[in-house]
């Protein structure tokens, strides 16, 4: 499956592990991450060399070719809801991981669209079985 993975950039890297932990796991289960630059650590240096166009640009022309999209949403992000909103108009089903203390945004909590789920996880075990149960759901469909 191809996974749009998305999660906070110039909002703050803190989460930047758990990105990291997401982007293998998925490709462990033979998945094809096209935003892998999200868990990238070298990615603010990366980016600082292209313009805020092509950063957009890439961005949304990864999205359109994704099949689902996983955003970790503990950290609050202009860029990350925005690319929510995105894969939503878009008719893909969404997942947005949160850590239990994390300040998410209503806009995701409250969000009633079928296609977006969000969830909660309180270590790296429950994240994976999170993650796990959202795409065998959506192979299931195929």
């Amino acid at each position: 499956m191809r996974i749009f993975l998305s999660g906070s950039i110039r909002g703050g890297r803190e989460m930047l592990p758990v990105y990291m932990k997401v982007c293998k796991l998925l490709r462990q289960e033979g998945h094809e991450v096209l935003s892998q630059h999200v868990a990238d650590p070298a990615v603010e240096e990366t980016e600082s060399v292209m313009t805020e166009q092509e950063i957009y640009e890439r961005d949304m022309s990864l999205l359109k070719k994704s099949e689902c999209m996983i955003a970790e949403v503990s950290i609050p992000s202009i860029g990350v809801g925005y690319e929510v909103c995105g894969a939503l108009q878009l008719g893909l089903p969404v997942l947005c991981l949160h850590s239990p203390e994390a300040n998410v945004s209503a806009m995701i909590l409250g969000n009633t669209n079928t296609k977006l789920i969000a969830k909660e996880y309180g270590n790296e075990q429950e994240l994976q079985e999170i993650v796990t149960s959202f795409l065998s759901g959506l192979e299931n469909k195929v």
